[in-house]
């Protein structure tokens, strides 16, 4: 990685403005972080957190104070009933697809309000039909996609009026995925939720919450959510869990969902938790600091590579609901030297060189920069795209605020010197 000093004088001139031009941003994220870190200290206090419970257990994990504590922890910190908070996640996606395997019966219909999920998704529900795999379709649940409004909104009197007798669900992913939408507030899913519930009153609404905890000072249960899923290597561990996710939102609900990761009768009374909790604990407490790091980085690289003519989204001063900052580059070639670029001041391989691929459970070759100290972990530093128009890469993280900047005017100098334009 190269020095500021190294770096073309265009590159330094913008960040010095874009950095002036985040200050106001800068305020409102930590006024969230400090809000939700209160709320953390809270929990974990009136819960009493001792040392004791970060011992672990092995075998079958009965009576594990430890992971009962801290699935408590996490319902209070999120402002629900109850939460299932595991190492045994070995993904996001795997979080989401126990919840919906766990709620969801064969005839129900699902109905998601933000089009076609994330693409890892795609078997889980069965989108091409049934295959015979165990996806979601092969047990006789069906999906309607509502897409979004031109303006990128739920469009709510659309999802109301496609709610029948056999609607189990309306299913929500609060952020973008690979598509160029700002990500949704709480206010947007308390709107939705509200006008579901009023057409059918015992419908489920869940959430996709990965890549949105504590961006704003609640979370979707707590706003009229019923169920929640997201993953402990992305904002919720705080950089510190090594692998992991959680579900939360109602207790019957969470109940039937822990029936589906471990074994129907037995739950969350079971499950050793070996020596995952102090990451667990101490990522968690940790994460509403993490997110606002990550949060700042964004807004950095929104600022600042729209000074340098690239389109950006969100912009600085939007409110946001992720941690992802989408950087429209235009050519495949600007696209994999920022990747590149990214990778090359990342503090763990950096010295490796990334290429598209076709990663598993994804329809384009993807290119991924991630030199994380935890594999995969978006809320360290990565930069992740598929190799398609409009050859948008998504960016996650940093862990911390000035090492994010750096890689992000690291990667800028790279895409930008490859065409000699600096």
């Amino acid at each position: 990685m190269k020095d500021f000093s190294e770096l073309p004088d265009a590159v330094v001139k913008a960040a010095e403005e874009a950095e002036a031009k985040c200050r106001d941003a800068f305020k409102k994220i930590d006024a969230v972080c400090e809000c939700n870190t209160l709320r953390m200290l809270k929990a974990f206090t009136d819960n009493r957190v001792s040392a004791a419970h970060m011992s672990g257990s092995t075998g079958y994990g009965y009576d594990d104070a430890g992971r009962d504590t801290l699935d408590r922890v996490a319902a209070q910190v999120f402002g629900c009933e109850d939460a299932l908070v595991r190492h045994n996640f070995v993904s996001g996606t795997h979080a989401l697809s126990v919840a919906l395997f766990g709620v969801l019966r064969p005839g129900d219909e699902v109905i998601s309000v933000t089009g076609k999920p994330y693409d890892t998704l795609d078997e889980v529900i069965g989108v091409n039909g049934a295959t015979g795999d165990g996806s979601l379709r092969d047990f006789g649940v069906k999906f309607k996609f509502i897409e979004l409004t031109d303006d990128g909104h739920i469009d709510v009197d659309a999802a109301v009026e496609a709610i029948n007798e056999n609607t189990k669900m309306i299913y929500i992913q609060r952020s973008g995925g690979y598509s160029v939408r700002a990500a949704l507030l709480c206010r947007d899913i308390q709107e939705i939720s509200a006008a579901a519930k009023a057409r059918k009153n015992d419908v489920i609404v869940m959430v996709d919450n990965c890549y949105g905890e504590f961006t704003q000072t609640a979370e979707p249960v707590a706003v009229g959510a019923d169920l929640m899923a997201g993953s402990l290597i992305k904002n919720a561990g705080g950089g510190l869990c090594e692998t992991g996710g959680y579900i939360a939102g109602k207790a019957e609900l969470v109940r039937l969902c822990a029936y589906r990761l471990t074994v129907v009768g037995q739950g969350k009374e079971i499950g050793c938790t070996l020596g995952q909790l102090r990451y667990m604990y101490q990522g968690f407490f940790t994460a509403p600091e993490v997110t606002a790091a990550a949060m700042k980085t964004g807004c950095f690289a929104s600022a600042f590579l729209e000074l340098l003519g690239l389109g950006t989204f969100p912009k600085p001063d939007e409110e946001r609901g992720d941690i992802i900052t989408v950087i429209e580059t235009g050519t495949r070639e600007r696209l994999i030297e920022f990747v590149k670029g990214i990778q090359e001041a990342s503090p763990v391989d950096s010295f490796v060189t990334p290429e598209p691929w076709a990663m598993p459970g994804y329809s384009d070759e993807v290119i991924m920069a991630a030199g994380a100290f935890t594999q995969g972990a978006s809320i360290e530093i990565s930069c992740d795209a598929p190799i398609r128009p409009p050859y948008a890469c998504y960016l996650q993280g940093g862990i911390t605020y000035f090492s994010g900047k750096a890689a992000v005017m690291q990667a800028a100098a790279k895409m930008y010197e490859s065409e000699k334009k600096l």
